[in-house]
C-alpha cells in the first residue's frame, strides 16, 4: 500500500459479480482466462501474449488488439501483492510497441492496481482502482474502459 499512497488516485470501477470466488479469481490470475476476457468488449486479446505469473513479484502481461485505430495496447508489469480471494496490486506499464513490450522494461514510468475481492451474498463485490499520473481528461476515459473490461469479465465467467 506505500507505493498507493505515492502515486496519485485516478478512478475505480467496483462491480458485484454474480459468480463463486474461486471462478473470479481464477479470471484475474490465469493467463488462459485473462486472455479470455482482459479486454473492452468487441476487442480481443492477442493469442498467445498473457502472461500471469501469480505471486508478488511474479510478471503479468496482455496485449489487446484494437483494429480501429490500426494498433495494439500492450500492458505488463509486477505483481506487487498478491492475497489469496482478497488483493492484487500490480504495477502497470503500457505501450503501442511490440518491440517495448518484448523487452518488458519495468524500470519506467508506471501506474499502480489495486483489485480487492470481498465475498458477498449475492455474489464477489471487486474493486479495481488506478493510481498514477495521465493527461488532462484521460482518467475517465480510462474508467469506462474499464467498465467494458468488467462487461468482458462478466461475459467469459456466464460462459458454461
Amino acid at each position: 500500500m506505500a507505493a498507493q499512497e505515492m502515486k496519485p488516485f485516478l478512478y475505480s470501477v467496483e462491480r458485484i459479480i454474480d459468480s463463486k470466488m474461486p471462478a473470479v479469481w481464477r479470471a484475474w490470475t490465469d493467463s488462459v482466462a485473462l486472455e479470455s476476457w482482459y479486454h473492452p468488449v468487441g476487442l480481443k486479446a492477442l493469442p498467445g501474449t498473457t502472461i500471469s505469473e501469480p505471486r508478488v513479484d511474479g510478471r503479468w502481461a496482455v496485449s489487446v488488439d484494437v483494429p480501429e485505430h490500426n494498433m495494439t495496447a500492450y500492458f505488463f508489469g509486477a505483481y506487487t501483492v498478491y492475497v489469496e480471494e482478497a488483493l492484487i496490486e500490480h504495477t502497470m506499464l503500457y505501450t503501442e510497441s511490440a518491440e517495448e513490450f518484448a523487452k518488458a522494461n519495468l524500470d519506467g514510468p508506471s501506474h499502480l492496481v489495486s483489485v480487492t475481492f470481498e465475498r458477498r451474498e449475492s455474489g464477489v463485490w471487486v474493486k479495481f482502482s488506478q493510481f498514477g499520473e495521465l493527461p488532462e481528461g484521460h482518467a475517465p476515459r480510462a474508467q469506462a474502459g474499464m467498465e467494458s473490461y468488467f462487461d468482458s469479465l462478466e461475459n467469459y465467467l456466464r460462459q458454461p
